[in-house]
């Protein structure tokens, strides 16, 4: 959640920012409301209390007819202070779920609008002319199927529409993806991870995700328990209740893990293939540091994600996401965009957000500093995000033939292959 100073040295700035992400400001008036009605409550809680403790010491040195009088209005306050008291807790609720409903500040870098303000920060990389080269692009369903490496047919058929398996060279593909990204992120100070897909409430919660992105979670029936859509949830939960020590920022690390989501709103989007699916794996690249210090390491993600693209020789774009477009716990985020064929657009691969000390907040994750102890910042980024990431080797590398060449970096990883070759 924002800082409740922010909101009460500067509420502009907060209104500001929601009229940024084309959310209403009355959020901000509630929340106004609701931390001076908490206000009094705790004044009005705390007059009684010193009121009832007074006449307790009262009391012994009364005499006998001033004694009944002081016991009849103990009484009476005692039922008082447990009013007050009950008063003060509803209150601090009603504060608490009003700071929950105001999103991350956005940053007045990032672009306002929605899902289609954005701004393209940089291209890297050309498309392939397939015209020029004479032949016709074939689709990664299509490719799949000649390499004998993706089978959305079966997929349907044992889990249903948005799923798939990856067989062959498409299952060696996702482990080699899984392998370099790995290798990377352990070269650049990156712990890595394997967190459970399986998460309490809190962890939801805590990471904005059951918000406004409720509608897109897995949640089982019948166990306090959520299927995590990014291992951003499970990672950003590691550290909660946690005082960290500074002197060890940045923590790095990169988790593996497989992601799920349902997909709504997405109806008769992405239908075909595995662009869109229910489940897919992921490497996601999670830190926690300093407030001051988030804002470069955030660039540095970024640095890292143009890394592992280049590596794979992929035409892409980053792009500077609208305020709108943030979602709940973001202050700013880019996205990189490969150039997908057949598609002849670019499609999202990565993305970066810093939180801030946003999601710290509500998970009280701290730092020991030297003024005292302060909610710390945290940042995620996504560097491989397997299916779609194969969508774009697919069909950016494919040959006349039906086959694809390996980009020279993963090659290592697949046994030196140099071609993926169509299956007999």
């Amino acid at each position: 959640m924002i800082d409740p100073r922010a909101l009460r040295d500067d509420p502009d700035r907060v209104r500001a920012a929601q009229a940024r992400r084309g959310l209403s400001a009355d959020v901000v008036d509630t929340a106004l409301a609701a931390d001076e009605e908490r206000r009094t409550s705790i004044a009005d809680f705390e007059r009684l209390r010193a009121e009832q403790k007074q006449l307790s010491k009262q009391i012994p040195q009364a005499s006998a007819e001033q004694k009944a009088d002081l016991l009849a209005r103990t009484k009476t306050l005692a039922a008082d202070v447990k009013s007050a008291e009950a008063a003060q807790t509803a209150a601090e609720q009603d504060w608490r779920e009003a700071l929950m409903a105001i999103p991350n500040v956005a940053a007045e870098e990032a672009p306002a609008g929605g899902e289609d303000d954005y701004v393209v920060l940089e291209t890297v990389g050309t498309p392939r002319d397939f015209a020029a080269e004479g032949f016709e692009p074939r689709d990664h369903v299509e490719l799949g199927r000649i390499l004998g490496a993706i089978d959305v047919e079966r997929g349907a058929k044992v889990s249903g529409s948005r799923f798939y398996f990856l067989t062959g060279v498409g299952a060696d593909l996702e482990m080699a993806l899984t392998q370099l990204a790995m290798d990377q992120a352990r070269a650049n100070g990156f712990t890595t991870v394997i967190p459970p897909a399986l998460v309490r409430p809190r962890a939801m919660e805590g990471t904005g995700f059951l918000g406004q992105a409720a509608d897109d979670v897995y949640r089982i029936d019948g166990e306090d328990l959520y299927l995590v859509g990014t291992s951003e949830v499970p990672m950003a939960a590691y550290h909660s209740d946690e005082i960290l020590d500074p002197s060890r920022f940045p923590l790095r690390y990169a988790a593996f893990s497989p992601c799920y989501r349902k997909e709504a709103g997405s109806h008769g989007k992405d239908t075909k293939g595995i662009i869109r699916v229910h489940w897919f794996d992921k490497v996601e690249m999670f830190v926690y540091t300093t407030l001051e210090e988030s804002f470069a390491e955030h660039q540095r993600l970024l640095a890292w994600e143009k890394e592992f693209l280049d590596k794979l020789e992929l035409a892409y774009r980053v792009i500077d996401v609208a305020a709108g477009d943030l979602g709940l716990s973001a202050q700013r985020k880019f996205d990189c965009e490969a150039w997908i064929p057949t598609q002849g657009r670019y499609r999202e691969l990565t993305s970066t957000s810093n939180c801030t000390d946003f999601q710290a907040r509500r998970l009280d994750i701290r730092g020991r500093f030297e003024g005292g102890t302060s909610p710390v910042a945290t940042l995620n980024g996504t560097l491989c995000a397997m299916t779609r990431t194969i969508v774009a080797i697919l069909e950016t590398h494919q040959q006349a033939d039906g086959s694809v060449r390996v980009p020279e970096a993963l090659r290592p990883y697949l046994q030196g292959r140099e071609v993926l070759k169509p299956v007999e």
